[in-house]
This record gives C-alpha cells, sequence and structure tokens, in this order.
C-alpha cells in the first residue's frame, strides 16, 4: 500500500532528487515543456496506481495546486489522503516532502511547536469524567491517540470513566471491521484484559499473537463476534456495499454516539461530553483530564512522559503532536 511509512525508507535518496528535481523544474519554467495541470494529474495518478498501490486498491488525485516550481497533490490513498509532488515536465514523482524547519527543530511550521502548545482544559466538570474516544482501529493517528491515553488511564483507574469506541465507518478495509469486532468483543467479555491487549496490539497490530499473550477465551470470543456482527450486519453490509459512507464501509456499533457528537473522524476525544482538541502525549492528555475534575484526585500529580507517540504501530515517539490530524 501506498503509504508515509513506506516512503520514509528512501527518504535520503528523495532528498538528493528533489534538489536535481527543482533545478530542473526551474529550467524548464520557460521551455514550453511542461504538463499542465489535467495532464500532470493523468500522469500521476496512473503511476501511483500501476506502480505504488495494491492490487484492489485505487488511489484518486483530489487536488492539484503550483508549488515551490513543482505541482503538489493531494492523493487518496483509501487508508489516508497525502500530499505528493511531480515535476512540471511529468518526469520525476516525489512521494513525501521534507520539512526541513521541523525536522531541524525550527518553528516556522506551526506543527513543529505542537507540542509546546498548553494542555487543553475542560469547562464541563464532574466527579467521575467520563472519557470516550472514537478510533478506528488502523488509523495511524488513532492509534497515536491510544498509546498516548492508556498511560492516563492506568494512571487514573477508577477515577475516571474511560470507554474506548469506533468511528462509524472503517477506513482501512475488511482487516479492521474485524480488528474492531474482536476489540469491542474483548470489551465485553474481558474489560480487565483490555487494556493489555490494546498495548500489545498497538506494537506490531498483530491481534493473533496479542489473543494469545493475553490468555483471552477465544470460544467466548467468537460467540460474541458472531452475535454482534449478526446484530449490526457489519460483514454482510461490507461484501453487499450496503451502508457505505462514500468508498467506506460502516461500522455501525456505536453510530447513535457518532451522530451525537458529529463524529468526524479518527481519533475524536469526547470528555464530559465535550469534544476537546488535545494534545497526544501523555502528560498533556492527563493534564486535559485532570481538568475535567470537580476535584483532582492526586494521581494528576503523576509525571507522564511530555513527548508524542508516532502515529502508527510502535513504539516510537515525534517531536510534534500532529494535534489535528485525523484518518477522516
Amino acid at each position: 500500500m501506498f503509504s508515509r511509512e513506506r516512503f520514509m525508507r528512501v527518504t535520503l535518496p528523495i532528498i538528493l532528487v528533489i534538489i536535481l528535481a527543482v533545478i530542473g523544474a526551474l529550467s524548464f519554467r520557460n521551455s514550453g515543456g511542461n504538463l499542465g495541470e489535467e495532464q500532470a494529474k493523468l500522469k500521476a495518478e496512473t503511476f501511483v496506481n500501476n506502480f505504488l498501490m495494491q492490487a484492489g486498491s485505487k488511489a484518486t488525485i483530489k487536488e492539484i495546486t503550483e508549488a515551490y516550481g513543482l505541482y503538489k497533490l493531494k492523493i487518496d490513498i483509501v487508508s489516508d489522503v497525502v500530499e505528493s509532488y511531480i515535476t512540471k515536465d511529468g518526469k520525476l514523482f516525489f512521494p513525501q516532502a521534507l520539512d526541513i524547519n521541523q525536522i531541524s527543530g525550527g518553528t516556522a511550521n506551526p506543527a513543529a511547536a505542537a507540542n509546546t502548545a498548553p494542555a487543553a482544559t475542560v469547562s464541563v466538570k464532574s466527579n467521575k469524567p467520563v472519557i470516550e474516544l472514537f478510533v478506528m482501529s488502523h488509523c495511524p493517528y488513532g492509534t497515536q491517540m491510544e498509546k498516548g491515553i492508556l498511560p492516563v488511564v492506568d494512571t487514573l483507574g477508577s477515577k475516571i470513566d474511560f470507554q474506548l469506541k469506533f468511528v462509524d465507518y472503517a477506513m482501512h478495509g475488511e482487516k479492521e471491521l474485524k480488528e474492531q469486532l474482536n476489540q469491542y468483543c474483548i470489551m465485553q467479555e474481558e474489560p480487565k484484559k483490555f487494556n493489555a491487549y490494546l498495548k500489545c496490539f498497538l506494537e506490531a497490530g498483530n491481534g493473533a499473537a496479542c489473543l494469545a499473550s493475553n490468555n483471552i477465551n477465544e470460544g467466548d470470543l467468537n460467540s460474541c463476534v458472531a452475535a454482534t456482527d449478526k446484530k449490526f450486519k457489519i460483514m454482510d453490509n461490507y461484501n453487499n456495499q450496503v451502508g457505505y459512507q462514500g468508498s467506506y464501509p460502516g461500522f455501525d456499533i456505536h453510530k447513535a454516539d457518532n451522530t451525537q457528537y458529529g463524529v468526524g473522524g479518527s481519533p475524536t476525544l469526547v470528555i464530559n461530553g465535550q469534544e476537546i482538541s488535545a494534545n497526544r502525549d501523555s502528560a498533556s492528555l492527563l493534564t486535559t483530564i485532570c481538568s475535567a475534575f470537580n476535584e483532582k484526585p492526586e494521581e494528576c500529580n503523576t509525571v507522564l512522559p511530555a513527548t508524542s507517540p508516532a502515529p502508527g504501530f510502535g513504539s516510537g515517539t515525534v517531536a510534534s503532536a500532529a494535534n489535528a490530524a485525523q484518518c477522516q
């Protein structure tokens, strides 16, 4: 699948090619050899689908504009929308641009200073805050928020009511529908094991291994999955292309809650009924959630990591909290 992660493996060659490409683009500017926007869009879309997408998946270029002497593309790759570039002569394609200020620690890009932004606060207070986090199981930004919030959930324990819920459509295909059914049923059948299972899943996305390592009763799990799937017709609707939202299959287990809060992507954080745009590092999330108490418990003084987890699976971190990034 065409993704940011795949192209990061060729970051250094891209830097070198970009330098050459910009020089070439500038020299071509007045040569009459440039493609028009529609021609460049068609060429890029054909290239991506023929050589970078998995069989059965199709990318679509949603927007093309001029930037830095190149054509800038917004490409819908099914699981995400990514920005890429193509030279105006249509000869060189760049899957990713590298923001020098952000990588080197500068602050010219506002996103680079995201971790320095103050933690969000909640205006609606309660004795036991209700935390509802809406995600897609394979959305890299949803997993980022999950990795940030789980240490907070462990710290505050029974002092909060934490509820993991799912967005009412899935952008990552059949594997996401099945994983979300499993996660929902683990929460129903063996809730005390769920956080441990989720931590394991967030490491590598290997649900089967995490079921085994946490001794989850697969007989009970499969029975719950079958009953839940039958009730909400998740796989049946997926196979028959019923109830899709655009090109994405529905996942209606938490449909009413999605509608109530106007959930529009993964992750969406709701605290005491109020949607919150929060930093994704554990320290900021603890501060944000603790601001929802009428009286803060002593656990709110716990020191948690202040570096934002990296999007996707794994244990890496990033300099930017990327607060606005969603799968939507």
